[in-house]
């Protein structure tokens, strides 16, 4: 897969995903400011590379500070986090690696300046190589939930474009692949931003992995033709209690799920599991341009002008929807997280929580 986002140069470059499928472009951020605009523009989305991104962020942000004094630069890098952590609500990814880093800068202390920035972005990149090795690491979980001759439904993208490589949902069928079963995948379009017809259906393509592409409304009826055996999706956030916030529409996916009797599951690393958040209800969900539903890109309109929008990005999906969550450490109940990654988890170099 192209990398969705690299250090490169001295500057965070990232795929253009705004731009897919038709153009292949890149974005070469040279500050942090560029970086956060790059994530609320959608430029790169997906909760485990926006993690990511934000990591390279503030280590490009600190490359940009000219200050000898160790406490005025933890300010000004303090700044940049903070600035970084606007961007989007609700991929909790996100804060978790601003935090990572921000604990990264407390303990180099007594470096100089200079060790300090390089150790930033080593710190970056790890969290980049971790996030690949947490992506295999489910792949093979959760390609034990899939048989041979079975048509997975996913929504959004959770894959090579959401995180740093191979993915989480996508990572889940790209295993299975690999493992040599005859698989299909239903993707839905996932409107408004269509991030499942643009990315999904042009990444499986990429890798040859069979791909049928449906509207958001034709989910149920395929459900009840008995062409769907299993849902795997991805995650924004994952509340102590196992709800999960993901792209809007994936709690319609779960509702016809239980109905038509077909497990779903979700994929995430730990670095999505947020137990200071009890339950779903506490979860932000982020509300975005009307345009985005008025208009195809923001520029064919779909509807009349100046009719009212609600544009909430995410949704809720409550845990007992939920046949298990996916995760590098094997596949869990949703009420089994709290126990599972309570707060003694840690990472270790293969970026396998132990």
């Amino acid at each position: 897969m192209v990398p969705t986002v690299e250090w490169k140069d001295g500057a965070v470059r990232l795929l253009d995903q705004s731009r897919l499928p038709s153009q292949v472009d890149f974005v070469e951020c040279r500050d942090s400011r560029a970086v956060a605009q790059s994530i609320r523009d959608l430029k790169v989305r997906g909760a485990p590379a926006i993690g990511v991104t934000a990591a390279m962020g503030v280590a490009l942000g600190a490359q940009t500070l000219n200050v000898d004094d160790y406490q005025a630069f933890v300010k000004q890098v303090e700044e940049i986090c903070d600035h970084l952590a606007s961007s989007r609500p609700t991929a909790v990814n996100l804060f978790w690696a601003i935090a990572r880093m921000k604990e990264r800068l407390a303990s180099l202390k007594g470096k100089t300046i200079a060790e300090i920035k390089h150790d930033l972005i080593r710190e970056s990149q790890a969290i980049l190589d971790e996030d690949i090795a947490l992506c295999k690491a489910m792949g093979r979980h959760g390609a034990t939930v899939i048989q041979s001759g079975q048509t997975i439904l996913t929504h959004c993208n959770a894959g090579a474009l959401a995180t740093a490589g191979y993915g989480t949902a996508l990572g889940v069928i790209r295993a299975a692949w690999e493992q040599g079963k005859q698989i299909r995948v239903i993707a839905d379009e996932t409107r408004p931003v269509l991030q499942g017809a643009r990315l999904t259906v042009w990444e499986l393509m990429q890798d040859k992995i069979p791909v049928t592409l449906i509207t958001d409304n034709m989910a149920g009826s395929l459900m009840r033709q008995g062409k769907i055996q299993v849902c795997v999706v991805g995650a924004d956030r994952i509340a102590a209690n196992g709800d999960v916030a993901n792209k809007i529409g994936t709690y319609s996916v779960a509702v016809l799920a239980r109905a038509h009797g077909i497990p779903f599951y979700v994929a995430a690393p730990y670095s999505t599991i947020d137990l200071a958040t009890k339950t779903g209800a506490e979860i932000p969900i982020e509300e975005r341009n009307p345009l985005e539903v008025t208009c195809i890109h923001g520029s064919h309109p779909i509807a009349p002008t100046g009719v009212a929008v609600y544009n909430p990005a995410f949704d809720v999906t409550p845990a007992d929807l939920i046949t298990g969550i996916i995760t590098e450490r094997g596949i869990f109940k949703p009420g089994q997280l709290a126990g599972a990654f309570g707060p003694q988890r840690s990472a270790n170099k293969s970026g396998i929580v132990s």
